[in-house]
């Protein structure tokens, strides 16, 4: 308890047992949720053992069927200001760790792939209809800060995204990727146990 009070201080161990007492009441299976936090649409979100947030997450879920689309595995943790819409479905695995400011949704107001279905520019873009596309984000990935992540991407097993990088195309196991969009610039050798240049 003395190395609580050595990292937080007085007040933030107070602060972090009333958060404890909170998130206790509200979400049995998360280890602590830093308050304050936006949840939208609970019911259709599952949370498992281990969720612990920074302060002011955003989390929301509008799916257009009544079931679950967002879906958090176990010991995941994104640090403070984290935004996360799902719509369609956003699926994070095991031991994800998210860095503070970080964007994920697998929704737009609009579609823009260049084909029947594109938005026109002079319509309001609120009024768009919204297109979605699954995200999954596979165990042990870390994201950098103000890391972006875009509709219908796939982040593989073990994968590191650099921070300020945008996610905008799938990327796969164990590499480190960078910028916008996130490109892979290291992979993890397997055999030599190291980080190697692409």
């Amino acid at each position: 308890m003395r190395s609580k009070f050595k990292q937080y201080g007085f007040w933030g161990v107070i602060q972090m047992v009333i958060n404890l007492f909170r998130t206790k009441l509200l979400f049995k299976n998360a280890r602590i949720i830093r308050f304050p936090i936006d949840i939208r649409g609970r019911r259709f979100i599952h949370i498992n053992k281990g969720f612990t947030t920074g302060v002011g997450c955003r989390i929301e879920a509008y799916p257009d069927t009544d079931r679950k689309v967002l879906f958090f595995g176990n010991n995941f943790q994104m640090n403070d200001y984290v935004h996360i819409t799902a719509m369609k479905s956003v699926s994070i695995g095991n031991n994800v760790l998210l860095a503070s400011k970080i964007y994920i949704s697998d929704c737009s107001h609009g579609s823009y792939a260049g084909d029947e279905n594109d938005s026109h520019p002079d319509s309001i873009p609120h009024d768009r209809p919204l297109h979605a596309k699954p995200i999954v984000i596979e165990d042990n990935v870390w994201l950098g800060e103000f890391v972006s992540v875009l509709p219908g991407v796939t982040i593989g097993r073990g994968t590191i995204v650099g921070a300020n990088s945008v996610v905008s195309k799938d990327l796969p196991p164990y590499v480190i990727a960078v910028g916008t969009p996130a490109k892979a610039i290291k992979v993890f050798n397997h055999e030599t146990k190291k980080w190697e240049k692409i």
